[in-house]
């Protein structure tokens, strides 16, 4: 035991809470998705156990991404930031007119000997990642409207107008992202309502020209009319009530049959369905420890752009879990929001691993800082002891 914990403290750094958040959400996930597959390997003519295998396979690549992620200085990040940003522009132009349908969505690329790759994850941490930037160097003249706001307010109209174009939902969030991290920022109230104002009119344009908008706007309809259920929030509701307080107990689900995608969009109703309100009450507790342990690492920080970072990506990563979650009780309209750590998905999985390590980052550079400091100041009472002593001798 002593060894594993010698081997844990030398190779998983930063916030161990975090760390133990993620380990359980990977196992949950795995127990759910062997359990919601079955429709899928049917329609594929594979096995479930080949398709769980591939899945286990990405929620590794994810955990070794957040490993490497969080050995990488969090500073280093924000000097690729703007590659990323402008490499993400093309990306999002090739997705919007070339872009493969997946689950009747085109949000994905087709890349050979890989397999698809979503551009909107990319886009999404780049930009969370360079507005922290932006804003700690311009901390000092945050007020100036030319040199500070309009870049800030640029990028955001530019990245999440394109994703909008594909991905409304996904859009929306980054955007609640980018005003919470300018919020925090100090960024005035004036110039936060500039950045509600770029995020309307990058939504009427993805309305009108999207090739979701007709479909994001029936569901938003239906959703507030509520005249009727949609199909797959029928199901999910239906999956919700049969849970129960304990749940029917693993691989008893019968929503998995007949919901839509159970293993990424409709996760949830597999989990509350088969666990119960305990199991559901499981998760979200789970997510939100991991916003407090984000939140603390930010708190802690004595830099502006750890901080920002920190509390940027753990809100966005438990937002868009919220979304998911809210989704499936009935709280908000249908979108196409995975569950991070637990919905399959490979390109998912790679970005929230690298947003969940740089956020571990951040912890572990605030740790190290602390470390040194309490290690200089012992040094330095041991010298002063030392003198005291050689004065009275």
């Amino acid at each position: 035991m002593n060894k594993v914990k010698e081997w844990a403290d030398k190779n998983l750094q930063g916030d161990k809470v975090i760390w133990a958040a993620v380990f359980g959400l990977s196992m949950i996930s795995i127990l759910v998705v062997y359990s919601s597959i079955g429709t899928m390997a049917y329609r594929q003519s594979k096995s479930t156990e080949w398709i769980l295998l591939k899945h286990t396979g990405h929620i590794l690549i994810g955990l070794a991404a957040m490993w490497i992620a969080h050995r990488i200085d969090y500073r280093f990040y924000s000097r690729l930031s703007k590659i990323g940003l402008w490499l993400s522009i093309p990306l999002l132009i090739y997705t919007f007119t070339n872009g493969v349908s997946l689950n009747d969505a085109s949000r994905w690329i087709a890349i050979p000997l890989f397999g698809s790759f979503q551009p909107s994850d990319f886009a999404s941490l780049v930009l969370i990642i360079n507005i922290a930037s932006m804003l700690a160097k311009r901390q000092q003249n945050i007020d100036d409207i030319k040199e500070s706001l309009i870049p800030i307010l640029m990028w955001c109209g530019i990245i999440c107008g394109l994703i909008a174009l594909t991905n409304l939902s996904t859009a929306i969030l980054l955007l609640a992202t980018c005003f919470l991290i300018m919020f925090i920022g100090r960024v005035p109230v004036k110039y936060l309502a500039m950045l509600v104002l770029v995020g309307v009119l990058a939504g009427a344009m993805a309305l009108q020209f999207g090739v979701r908008g007709a479909t994001a706007k029936s569901r938003i309809t239906n959703f507030i009319e509520g005249k009727e259920l949609p199909f797959q929030a029928k199901h999910a509701r239906i999956a919700v009530a049969t849970g129960g307080i304990a749940g029917k107990g693993p691989g008893n689900s019968d929503q998995r049959n007949i919901l839509p995608h159970p293993y990424s969009d409709f996760i949830y109703a597999i989990v509350i369905e088969e666990y119960g309100m305990i199991g559901g009450a499981v998760v979200l507790g789970l997510y939100l420890l991991l916003l407090h342990r984000g939140m603390k690492a930010a708190y802690n920080s004595e830099r502006a752009f750890a901080g920002l970072l920190s509390a940027g990506l753990s809100f966005d990563l438990v937002c868009q879990a919220m979304v998911n979650m809210g989704v499936v009780v009935g709280l908000g309209p249908i979108t196409g929001q995975p569950l991070p750590f637990i919905s399959m998905g490979g390109t998912s999985m790679i970005f929230t691993g690298l947003s969940v390590g740089i956020i571990l980052s951040v912890s572990r550079g605030e740790r190290d800082e602390v470390f040194d400091q309490k290690t200089k100041g012992e040094v330095k009472d041991k010298k002063e002891n030392k003198n005291v002593e050689a004065v009275a001798a």
